[in-house]
């Protein structure tokens, strides 16, 4: 991870503000959602996107039965269809 320099303290509620610099750089802007992920000792935080429920993939997704799904996936799942006529 590489280091910003930049340090913030919690508020009384657990509330730390990123500041703009590093909103303007990710696209973040109000009322975007935010996951949390933990990895070891470190806290990050990372835009969330929608993705692929089978290969993660962010590009080119479809919505079915308000599940998201790529065309590759897609496909794949088709052709699967085709080979057990």
């Amino acid at each position: 991870m590489k280091s910003t320099g930049i340090i913030r303290r919690l508020d009384e509620l657990g509330r730390v503000v990123i500041p703009i610099e590093i909103r303007n750089q990710f696209n973040i802007v109000e009322k975007d959602p935010i996951e949390i992920y933990v990895e070891g000792s470190s806290i990050v935080l990372k835009k969330f996107e929608q993705n692929c429920i089978f290969c993660g993939n962010t590009q080119d997704l479809l919505s079915y039965n308000d599940k998201l799904i790529c065309q590759k996936c897609a496909g794949k799942i088709g052709s699967l269809k085709e080979k057990n006529k």
